[in-house]
């Protein structure tokens, strides 16, 4: 994904919230719609939107993402930390990484009284880099 209409070190502070790849759909197909990939493409996407927050951010300024993990067949994908490197390898360094407590999600209603063997996932990350 090119911002080709930002110049180069333009941006002083870039906050996102991307979709979880293919947990909540967005769309019904709309062409660059990453909610609809399989968490491995989404993460090559994710790395592109990397390589373009690198370009467009200023020199010692702020990249906020905010996103969580997701589970699948009962096991923890840790798709944030996942997210995270893929900023890291673009050259931006970590200088938070806060966790945000998930309240009123819309699946607890579907978990209440179901006997599970795992924890609900009620945190997501706010993951803040520097260039």
């Amino acid at each position: 994904m090119k911002l080709e209409f930002l110049k180069s070190s333009s941006i002083d502070l870039i906050c996102t919230h991307p979709p979880y790849a293919d947990i909540i759909k967005y769309s019904d197909g709309i062409a660059g719609d990453i909610s609809l990939l399989t968490t491995p493409i989404f993460l090559e996407e994710i790395k592109k939107v990397a390589t373009e927050a690198w370009r467009v951010l200023k020199a010692g300024k702020v990249c906020a993402v905010m996103i969580g993990d997701t589970r699948k067949n009962g096991l923890v994908n840790p798709l944030g930390f996942q997210l995270m490197e893929k900023f890291v390898q673009q050259g931006f360094s970590t200088k938070e990484i806060i966790i945000k407590e998930q309240h009123n999600c819309r699946s607890t209603d579907k978990w209440k009284n179901v006997k599970r063997s795992f924890l609900m996932l009620a945190h997501e990350y706010i993951f803040v880099f520097v260039k």
